[in-house]
């Protein structure tokens, strides 16, 4: 797993890539990476509003995508990046999928299930448990989401 600080931003600049595809598109501007062994397998942008489909979610849609190139539903050794903390849903399959670290930009205080409001991957209870850090690239990834909100108000 990557442990240097410059590595983890470079990866979460490419989560952050993807969340402004999804910003663009009207989308809730959030990105993911999978990387293992160094090297990013699979990136993914929310497409639940394009798709009328509320399980595409980045995470979800990354996960997906990473399954099909290891050709394995188990992600041992793999850390998902993702801009904003995964929710009840994007927990469930991290978990699911046994990613062994997931590095989060910006805490969700709202809906976040990785400790902030719900803590799905960090429960005991369940089978896995993977490693969860915070704050790559905190500023960034929060002030997309806040500036895509507010600018959503104003349109109502």
């Amino acid at each position: 797993m990557e442990n240097n600080t410059e590595k983890k931003e470079s990866y979460m600049r490419v989560a952050l890539d993807q969340a402004r595809i999804a910003r663009n598109k009207g989308e809730i501007p959030v990105g993911a990476v999978i990387v293992k062994n160094g090297q990013i397998i699979a990136k993914a942008c929310n497409t639940n509003r394009e798709m009328n489909n509320a399980v595409k979610h980045a995470e979800i849609i990354c996960i997906e995508k990473a399954s099909a190139v290891l050709k394995n539903e188990r992600l041992t050794g793999c850390a998902l990046y993702v801009t904003k903390e995964p929710c009840v849903m994007c927990s469930g399959a991290i978990v699911n999928s046994r990613i062994e670290k997931v590095i989060i930009g910006a805490e969700d205080t709202k809906y976040g299930a990785c400790g902030t409001v719900l803590n799905v991957c960090g429960n005991t209870l369940l089978n896995h448990i993977p490693e969860i850090e915070f704050g790559i690239l905190r500023d960034e990834c929060a002030a997309l989401l806040k500036d895509f909100f507010r600018e959503l108000r104003k349109k109502h």
